[in-house]
């Protein structure tokens, strides 16, 4: 037994939202046999827009029931048949929902016409309940209302089937079939197609702008998670309805994959990712000559313009190096902005720092131990790579950390020898923008793995 449903609401979500008007044709498979029909109070104003969509009115549902009060023959209709819908997901999710709220659970085995069509009439000019019923000549009326809807799919579901649909229909609704899962606008094959490796994916909408990037240990698997459920927030139902085609990267490694997906997210700056796009590092070690001729090191917020000696994500973790500098190296906390009063300078008090702030000390002795601690900062940096494997038997894979810093990554093929300096390897790689976030990801990389860590020669120092 089929249930044709379709609903209209007061928004395009479930969690937030309500519905206005149900309709359900149960079908045979050859003939409608059984039709229902309401509109709902939705114990909620209707927005305008959905008011001039639908032609329904907060006057037309004020004396209609509301849902619990239909919910038990709902059920009824709906427990053990087939649930179809033009764009299964956005219905059942809504009526899951709905019937959550009223202690029921519905867990039915679903079927979308969109994918039907896409699959038994393939070439249409397009796929939404008007374009295909209109390309197949099937008569509607009462359009974007519920029973008009539902009447127009329960024809479209006929034709399906003298189209040849059973065969897919009974592929569709085998236990581990995805199709019942996936989004309306993506074609199956592009899932399948998909490797079992590590690598970034990238979701598109119909415009094909990037609206989602992720990273995977195995891609395929990762990316069918994704519509594993149907929940009915606002977000996850705009998220689904959006995705009309899939791309991807291979990585060699899960690593790699996280890193790219960092990169990614940062350049393309998509709708519906969140983590990762606000990470920067957001202050520097800054060093400057002041008016007197003094070396002065600083820690303030990013500059675009200007290179830092370091950076740092928390401004305490900048403050923590920099009072190790100046204890090392006899540096001044006054000249290093660290202590900014009037009082006396607690570096000359404590012993290390021989009176710069009075001009006790020349700036060129100053400066001396200044560019020594410099250089001692970015001389402890390491230098190394991460060798690991490639996409491929035929390649392996590099990340390369110079200096401490991430400078880029890539492949180089696996029969001739390791790269054993920085320029040989720099050949191979990719350079990319960095952060903290992706520093960390390598060190903690290495420290779990330490046999994978490479130190490199530096031909520039």
């Amino acid at each position: 037994m089929y249930a044709i449903v379709d609903i209209e609401t007061t928004g395009g979500y479930a969690a937030n939202n309500a519905i206005t008007e149900v309709a359900i044709v149960l079908h045979d498979g050859k003939r409608a046999y059984k039709r229902y029909e309401t509109l709902v109070n939705p114990g909620m104003a209707i927005p305008p827009y959905v008011q001039s969509l639908t032609g329904i009115t907060d006057q037309m549902v004020a004396d209609a029931p509301y849902f619990g009060e239909i919910a038990p023959l709902l059920y009824e209709w709906l427990q053990d048949a087939v649930f179809i819908a033009h764009n299964v997901n956005f219905d059942y999710s809504f009526l899951k929902h709905q019937f959550k709220t009223c202690g029921l659970e519905l867990l039915s085995k679903k079927l979308c016409t969109v994918r039907l069509s896409r699959k038994v009439f393939p070439g249409a000019p397009g796929y939404s309940l008007g374009k295909i019923c209109n390309y197949l000549d099937i008569p509607m009326s009462n359009r974007h209302r519920a029973g008009g809807d539902a009447d127009a799919t329960a024809l479209l579901f006929e034709r399906i089937l003298q189209g040849g649909g059973q065969a897919v229909m009974e592929t569709m609704l085998k236990g581990r079939s995805q199709e019942q899962y996936l989004p309306a606008n993506l074609p199956t094959g592009q899932l399948d197609q998909l490797p079992m490796s590590p690598g970034v994916y990238y979701f598109y909408d119909g415009k094909g702008k990037v609206i989602y990037v992720g990273k995977a240990k195995n891609l395929r698997k990762r990316v069918s998670s994704h519509f594993a459920n149907n929940k009915a927030g606002k977000q996850k139902q705009e998220f689904l309805r959006n995705i009309h085609t899939i791309g991807h990267q291979v990585c060699g490694t899960e690593l790699m994959a996280f890193l790219l997906e960092c990169i990614e997210i940062r350049r393309l700056w998509p709708l519906y990712n969140r983590s990762l796009k606000r990470f920067e590092q957001t202050y520097g070690l800054y060093v400057f000559e002041d008016r007197s001729g003094y070396s002065r090191l600083v820690i303030e917020k990013r500059k675009k313009q200007l290179q830092p000696v370091y950076s740092f994500s928390l401004l305490a973790e900048g403050h923590r190096l920099l009072w190790k500098l100046i204890r090392e190296w006899k540096l001044c906390p006054k000249l290093c902005f660290l202590q900014t009063d009037d009082g006396p300078c607690e570096g000359v008090k404590e012993g290390h720092c021989k009176g710069a702030c009075h001009h006790q000390e020349t700036a060129g002795e100053y400066n001396e131990r200044v560019f020594s601690a410099i250089h001692a900062l970015t001389s402890s940096l390491p230098t190394f790579s991460v060798f690991d494997q490639g996409r491929h038997e035929q390649e392996r894979s590099a990340i390369l950390i110079e200096k401490g810093r991430f400078y880029g990554m890539g492949y180089f093929p696996s029969g001739g020898a390791i790269p054993s300096e920085t320029d040989e390897l720099k050949t191979y790689l990719t350079p990319y923008p960095e952060n903290d976030y992706m520093r960390g990801l390598i060190l903690q990389h290495v420290e779990k793995w330490p046999y994978k860590r490479t130190d490199l020669r530096s031909i520039n120092g």
